[in-house]
């Protein structure tokens, strides 16, 4: 009968992966003691050394462009209500004068 597949999260594989680079804790102790081929362990050493660089990056910056965008996009937004509000008020105090009510 098939070994049913253990699953790890992210922060298991990284705790174990923090085990054998801290602790020194040997691969072979690690596989044993968690089920793992070797090459699953060293793949995931792999994966870790490659996207390490992304922990470290600001996650702001990409979300500040498309908020300035969004922010213009509102003040454009604004600016044409205001003229069309000017507008109005104008045509309703114009014939507020043409009625004699001014």
């Amino acid at each position: 009968m098939r070994k049913e597949r253990k699953h790890y999260t992210a922060e298991e594989k990284v705790a174990i992966l923090r085990r054998h680079l801290l602790d020194n804790v040997p691969v072979s102790d690690l596989c044993e003691e968690y089920g793992l081929q070797p090459t699953v362990f060293y793949r995931w050493q792999k994966e870790l050394f490659e996207n390490g660089a992304a922990a470290f990056q600001s996650k702001s910056r990409p979300d500040r462009q498309g908020e300035q965008q969004r922010i213009e996009f509102l003040e454009k937004k604004i600016q044409t209500k205001d003229e069309v509000l000017a507008e109005l008020m104008a045509e309703h105090i114009a014939l507020k004068k043409s009625l004699g009510e001014l």
